[in-house]
């Protein structure tokens, strides 16, 4: 027993190290999130931050006048953008498209199948914000949901490129014993990927709300803070993802949803299957977000 848990606590110290080692998000991402939490700042004030980082201007201008979006004319002002779309969404297309970046820049083992996994992640972010439009949540907050839905598995890339033997492993586990994958990790690697992407969070300073999305999504009876909403909303959109078998990050049996978490977001059965219903045909115009960020 011993022996097992110096290895276990081996295991941890080294996923601890790799994320240490993870680039930080660009100096430019974090003067955007300053700026937005600012109360007084304006469109100009934001506009000026991105124009001096003209890579990640030319991703976010491109994503705009994706399908993402759909806007019929195309937009090539920056603060025309700002002004339509709000300065949180932008915000929030700021902040994924860097950690896409910076996790494309990683090396990846291949015990998960990367292109599968974001593609659920995808499904996810797709799903939240529908499920946010569902509920009435004011528009300006649809991209949060999106974001927090993309990154809340992404505690699993440490383990998949540090660790891809052990975590073979813990795919196994949670294979033989029909679990959850999150338990698996727990027994086989010692920790779980909700506090591998709690880390990475705070590491990228990627505020509390995404942070507790994180770090909760496996655990929502226990969850007693402040984002219980958004906590609550992408872990059900995590299920849907999973029970339409969109994408593949490893978790083949994922728990029940709770039935009593349909009645705290105020989702009639009714709708849950409308959404359901709508989320490949909007997963196929979000597609275009993972090539462009």
């Amino acid at each position: 027993m011993k022996d097992q848990n110096a290895a276990l606590q081996q295991r941890i110290t080294m996923l601890q190290a790799y994320i240490v080692k993870m680039p930080a998000l660009s100096p430019t991402v974090s003067k955007v999130m300053i700026t937005c939490r600012n109360p007084e700042a304006s469109p100009t004030d934001l506009s000026r931050i991105i124009n001096m980082d003209p890579v990640l201007m030319g991703k976010i201008i491109s994503l705009i006048n994706s399908a993402y979006y759909g806007f019929q004319q195309k937009i090539t002002s920056l603060p025309h953008a700002i002004i339509m779309l709000g300065m949180n969404t932008i915000k929030n297309l700021v902040l994924s498209t860097a950690i896409l970046s910076n996790v494309n820049t990683l090396e990846n083992e291949q015990t998960l199948d990367m292109d599968a996994f974001w593609q659920h992640s995808l499904s996810v972010g797709v799903t939240a914000k529908m499920l946010a439009e569902k509920r009435g949540v004011r528009q300006n907050l649809h991209e949060t949901y999106f974001v927090a839905g993309l990154v809340h598995d992404i505690g699993k890339i440490p383990m998949n490129n540090r660790l891809p033997v052990i975590y073979a492993q813990a795919l196994e586990v949670a294979e033989k014993r029909q679990e959850s994958l999150y338990r698996a990790e727990k027994r086989v690697v010692g920790i779980d990927h909700a506090a591998m992407g709690a880390l990475i969070a705070e590491k990228w300073r990627l505020g509390k709300e995404i942070t507790d999305v994180i770090r909760h999504h496996h655990e929502l009876p226990d969850y007693q803070g402040e984002h219980e909403e958004l906590v609550m909303t992408v872990a059900l959109a995590d299920y849907i993802a999973n029970i339409l078998g969109l994408g593949f990050s490893g978790n083949k049996y994922a728990e029940k949803m709770p039935p009593e978490i349909l009645q705290r977001l105020h989702i009639p059965h009714a709708e849950f299957k409308e959404v359901a219903g709508a989320v490949r045909q909007e997963l196929e115009k979000a597609k275009i977000f993972l090539g462009l960020a």
